[in-house]
């Protein structure tokens, strides 16, 4: 039994396929069933149900080997984590998860306020939706995620950093142009234009909103909309397209060429509350403050940083 192979096993659980855990592995498909059928040999235990035509299962004897190899491989994570903490928590990668109506506008600021407090500890960046990312944290396989709030996940510590209003992004010619301010109820007015199914900022849009989501014109852009990205949507705008909510964080980015202009909403202003979340077994605390005292850091007139919120766990 290896380590190795109680990677490839939680692979196969999660991917619900040996193929995709092959490749997420960066292994070939025969190399990884090998392994996986010479530790099902081993134990004398079958993991998986294996089906050509549907998606692998993990039989009930299986679900308890994954636990075990989850804990094992967890394990073996703190003994290196703590091995490098004792001689320096802020020196080794951090891996990082934001999900991505965060990342693109967040981490230019972030990457040198961090530099100036951390030189030796580089940051492994992922994108993500909240779900995957939560995941992936579980699994060991990012030390902390910013994410927004209503967020929990068992076994970790939160702690807020900041909170960030919302604006409506249209384009010059529209008529909603002459206004200075917006009330969240008049999006339902017109034609929408929101993320897919999955992402936690569409979903935060709506419960400001809840007559969009029986909005006529709303029903026929969502199917048009499933996976996209703000930026998409944001040049859709541009094009004349309709309207749509921005974190008012992402308004300096400018590819528009002068085809958005941005209103605030009217008071009470929608807001997001954006976290940082670690698993309570992580060893490199340092780290996590690190990077929480980077993101208190920026000064931005859309960021209320929330210097003494208390962590949670």
């Amino acid at each position: 039994m290896t380590l190795t192979e109680l990677r490839y096993i939680l692979a196969v659980a999660r991917e619900r396929h040996f193929s995709r855990a092959a490749e997420v592995c960066h292994v070939s498909q025969p190399t990884l069933s090998v392994a996986v059928r010479k530790l099902e040999d081993e134990l004398g235990v079958q993991i998986f149900e294996r089906d050509p035509k549907s998606a692998t299962r993990v039989t009930p004897a299986g679900e308890r080997i994954l636990a075990h190899a989850q804990r094992v491989l967890e394990e073996v994570e703190h003994l290196k984590q703590t091995a490098q903490a004792s001689n320096n928590p802020l020196q080794g990668t951090l891996r990082v998860g934001l999900i991505y109506t965060i990342g693109p506008y967040l981490l230019p600021y972030i990457i040198p306020a961090l530099h100036q407090r951390a030189s030796l500890m580089p940051l492994l960046i992922e994108e993500g939706m909240t779900a995957e990312l939560a995941a992936r944290l579980q699994l060991g396989e990012l030390d902390v995620i910013v994410v927004s709030e209503p967020f929990s996940s068992a076994g970790v510590c939160t702690q807020a950093v900041y909170d960030e209003a919302f604006v409506v992004a249209m384009p010059p010619e529209h008529p909603w142009s002459d206004e200075k301010r917006l009330s969240p109820k008049r999006l339902a007015e017109g034609e929408l234009l929101l993320l897919g199914q999955g992402h936690c900022f569409r979903d935060q849009v709506l419960q400001m909103c809840p007559d969009c989501n029986r909005s006529a014109n709303f029903s026929g852009l969502q199917r048009t909309l499933e996976g996209g990205s703000l930026e998409t949507i944001r040049h859709m705008v541009a094009s004349g397209l309709g309207v749509t909510v921005l974190p008012c964080s992402s308004v300096e980015q400018n590819f528009d060429q002068g085809r958005l202009i941005y209103r605030h909403f009217s008071e009470p202003v929608p807001t997001r509350r954006v976290i940082l979340a670690w698993r309570k077994t992580f060893p490199r605390l340092e780290a996590i403050e690190a990077l929480r005292q980077a993101i208190l850091s920026i000064q931005h007139p859309c960021l209320r940083s929330l210097p003494d919120a208390e962590a949670g766990c």
